[in-house]
């Protein structure tokens, strides 16, 4: 029987295979049930490991490499890699090369192998935690690394680079004239906790006074500035925090995903936080209805979200891309047609790819006679003037606001339907 420390590390492995060797993301992985035998620190535990990891693999791989005449396989090499980490993080060496043998030799298939983790760990509890910060900031793979130097510069990537390193603190959104104790109020209205710890414990979170969301992500609901009692469609609304801000805000609204699974998580937060909106089940392209306003935020690459989400860089390889970028035209093009003349349309994605915003929304004003761009639905508190881009969108970026944890990459832009 493993101890929980030693059983949150073999679940942490496990996630690392998935991700690695089959390309799954993490969320899927827990999704699927990876971690839920563990007790909730143990599941806590292992997500942090698998997640500091894939955000350290850079730098681990360099310090293993000067111990490894060639790579083990991979479970193996996924073990040295957890462990190295967790050693250059200061735990005791004792414990994480116990739990890293122990691990390696239960396995019926790498069990010979254990000898090995052994001296290659206490070789890393000697020389690692002093190396480890002397290294460079891990770099994105060169699939995504090459397209975001073409967009933005070498130096933005190398700024985007730090601020997936140092991960993301917490983002909530409260409702209004609730004050958050403890939290630094963002320029653009939102509160943040640096190492919150579990949420689910915080202040306010029962009588749900706020809910959790990037500041980026709370942006394009303020950018579309609902007004009571106006019908709002909120496509692909999973998982809900633009939801809850549209009913909070007090339109009508109805929540539409195409994964009722995902829906399940709006529907928690909606009665967790006493708001109301029609939540449906079903693919935005097959929908009908007019309403006076729209927020879409298209499926798409997701790369802005690398600061709370390192699996993907490593999950995905930019294959797919390019059917994202035909379903979000179609979208867009669908949803268009939903919107009552006079009314507006939020267009946004989670991602640093000009081909999934600012492409999008050129080739879209070229093709509607009908649309135009509002430039002045931008001009809401802590929006900066440099990052309205030429066609008239806000383009926010991983490596804005370094002094203050960052923010994740989003494209956001407010079009407006002739009446």
């Amino acid at each position: 029987m493993l101890n929980s420390a030693t059983a949150a590390r073999r679940s942490a492995i496990y996630l690392l295979d998935q991700i690695l060797a089959e390309g799954r993301l993490l969320p899927e992985c827990l999704a699927a049930g990876t971690l839920d035998r563990l007790a909730p620190e143990d599941r806590a535990r292992a997500q942090r490991l698998t997640i500091e990891t894939l955000r350290g693999l850079e730098r681990v791989d360099r310090l293993l490499a000067d111990h490894l005449r060639q790579t083990p396989a991979l479970t193996v090499h996924n073990a040295l890699r957890l462990g190295t980490v967790e050693l250059c993080q200061g735990e005791a060496a004792h414990g994480v090369v116990n739990s890293m043998v122990e691990i390696v030799g239960r396995s019926r298939k790498h069990g010979r192998l254990k000898g090995l983790v052994n001296a290659v760990l206490r070789k890393i509890a000697a020389d690692g935690p002093d190396a480890w910060p002397k290294m460079r900031v891990p770099r994105l793979p060169e699939w995504l690394r090459e397209p975001l130097i073409m967009a933005w510069g070498e130096d933005a990537v190398k700024g985007m680079e730090h601020a997936h390193f140092n991960g993301a603190p917490l983002d909530l959104t409260p409702k209004p004239s609730v004050e958050i104790a403890g939290a630094e109020m963002l320029p653009t209205g939102s509160a943040r906790l640096q190492d919150a710890g579990q949420v689910s414990t915080l202040p306010g979170y029962e009588a749900g006074d706020w809910w959790v969301q990037d500041a980026a992500a709370a942006l394009p609901v303020r950018v579309l500035a609902p007004k009571a009692g106006e019908k709002i469609l909120d496509l692909c609304a999973a998982p809900g925090g633009k939801t809850l801000q549209l009913s909070a805000a007090g339109a009508d609204v109805t929540a539409l995903d195409i994964s009722e699974a995902r829906l399940v998580r709006v529907r928690e937060n909606l009665k967790r936080t006493g708001l109301k909106a029609k939540v449906i089940a079903q693919d935005a392209l097959e929908h009908e209805g007019q309403y006076d306003a729209i927020l879409l935020d298209a499926p798409c690459s997701a790369t802005g979200t690398i600061r709370r989400h390192p699996d993907l860089p490593f999950a995905k390889d930019g294959s797919e891309f390019g059917g994202l970028i035909e379903l979000q035209a179609r979208m867009l093009a669908h949803a268009w047609t939903l919107l009552k003349p006079g009314g507006r349309l939020v267009y946004c994605t989670c991602s640093l790819l000009p081909d999934e915003g600012e492409v999008q929304i050129e080739e879209a004003l070229d093709s509607y006679s009908d649309m135009q761009v509002d430039r002045a639905a931008l001009e809401i508190a802590g929006v900066e003037a440099d990052w309205i881009t030429e066609e008239g969108g806000l383009r926010l970026r991983p490596d804005y606001w370094p002094d203050k944890g960052g923010m994740d990459g989003f494209y956001i832009a407010c079009l407006n339907k002739s009446a």
